[in-house]
């Protein structure tokens, strides 16, 4: 690693020594800063247009803008003032996550963009700042953003904030060779993450494969089938049963709300996200749970015991709707919120073989199938009541399947999770990289 010969002081306290020929500027000395006030809807939105739309949901996460941005709106949402060029910068301006507050991304397009709301537009001076550094420039202060950030739920900053960020550059000339530098290590570092994340692709359908094959099959090969009866399963072994979710026992909503009331018992709430995000499909007891109030009678009705299912009836995409999680031992003093459905079960079905009995892609694709909604997906209970089921009536069976199941899937979330740590070293050996090359720590020859 080369360093500069000589250092000094920036007087900025959070950037710290910077080379000595390198010079201090606020960003709004050397380029334009523009609000974003203009919201593009989902249903405004065009296959073909005048501007690429540049809605807050598209960009938000991205680090590009290019060529594969297929969204548009015509003339119709023109404003001069939101006009985005080649090389400027976009920033996110608000964000559930004080993490991913101040997210960039570059416009690379030769066509006009359009910017929408929840966002700022960085159009750089080019007679002083190379494009390409600055957007590598944003993320390193990004970070400084966050210290401006207001709000509980939601976190945003605003044009003003930004006026008081100041960052060090040197001359265009070596602005550019930095910023050239960092195209070559970050595009190897990128393909590398790509390639990994290709693997994990991979590993996750050979994954859903397994459980398809398992909960339709069974584990004999050689076991005689019988037409399920079901377009969408096919063949199941010829001793298994088909039956409505509504044989295996009773679904029920909850009425405990996200809230503290005065004179009311304080408890734990398992809520939408505990399930939806539940890698493992399992619940178990918790000191993180949300805690709320609830009435005494919520309390006995709505509590969770060992072999509960908790599903999400809701959704903002139909992929993602009806996920369920088991719960794997009795919930101390802990109910089930009002946006999640309980099935309480009346017939006998092993623990383990829960989680695969439900989380499939037969159960998941009739459950996209019957869900209704524009802005978001819902599952009513007659949906779920009449969910088809195929399974052995053995307990030892399903007890095999489970455990079968719970080894394959667990080897390969075994492998899917190293290389996720693979990911993530690469990730911050990119953050780390363009960091340390914008700030001058490290010299590019």
């Amino acid at each position: 690693m080369i360093k500069y010969d000589t250092y000094k002081d920036s007087g900025i306290n959070w950037l710290g020594d910077i080379p000595q020929h390198w010079e201090n500027y606020r960003l709004d000395w050397i380029g334009k800063i523009v609000r974003g006030n203009t919201g593009l809807k989902k249903d405004e939105l065009l296959d073909n247009g005048e501007y690429v739309a540049l809605q807050y949901g598209k960009t938000y996460k991205v680090d590009e803008v290019n060529n594969s941005f297929n969204f548009y709106v015509n003339n119709d949402f023109y404003k001069e003032s939101q006009i985005v060029n080649f090389g400027d910068t976009i920033l996110i301006s608000t964000s559930e996550t004080i993490e991913d507050l101040g997210h960039s991304c570059l416009y690379n397009r030769v066509d006009l963009g359009l910017l929408g709301g929840e966002q700022i537009l960085l159009k750089p001076n080019s007679k002083l700042l190379n494009e390409k550094y600055l957007y590598y420039y944003s993320k390193f202060f990004c970070k400084e953003l966050k210290k401006y950030a207001k709000g509980l739920k939601v976190y945003r900053y605003n044009t003003n904030d930004l006026k008081n960020i100041s960052i060090a550059i040197p001359l265009l000339k070596e602005q550019k060779t930095i910023a050239n530098y960092l195209d070559r290590k970050t595009k190897a570092i990128d393909q590398k993450i790509n390639l990994l994340t290709q693997k994990t692709t991979k590993y996750k359908e050979l994954r859903k494969a397994i459980i398809n094959q398992t909960i339709t099959k069974g584990l004999d090969k050689n076991v005689k089938l019988k037409d399920s009866g079901i377009e969408w399963i096919g063949e199941i072994p010829k001793h298994w049963e088909v039956m409505r979710l509504k044989s295996l026992g009773r679904i029920e909503t909850s009425s405990v709300n996200k809230k503290i009331e005065e004179d009311e018992y304080i408890v734990k709430l398992v809520n939408y996200t505990d399930i939806y995000g539940n890698p493992n499909k399992e619940i178990w007891n918790s000191d993180l749970f949300m805690k709320v109030s609830a009435k005494p009678l919520q309390i006995i009705s709505k509590s969770l015991i060992k072999g509960d299912v908790l599903f999400t009836p809701s959704s903002e995409t139909i992929e993602d709707i009806g996920v369920s999680s088991v719960i794997m031992e009795n919930l101390n003093n802990t109910l089930y919120s009002y946006h999640t459905l309980r099935l309480r079960f009346t017939k006998k079905v092993q623990l383990n073989f829960k989680k695969y009995l439900f989380n499939n892609d037969f159960v998941q694709g009739y459950l996209s199938k019957n869900a209704t909604g524009t802005t978001r997906k819902i599952l009513g209970l007659r949906a779920f009541n009449n969910l088809p089921i195929v399974m052995p009536n053995c307990i030892k069976e399903q007890t095999a399947i489970a455990n079968y199941l719970d080894e394959k899937t667990g080897k390969i979330d075994a492998i899917v999770s190293n290389i996720a740590t693979q990911i993530n070293t690469l990730k911050e050996l990119r953050k780390t990289l363009i960091n340390d090359v914008v700030t001058g720590k490290i010299k590019v020859i």
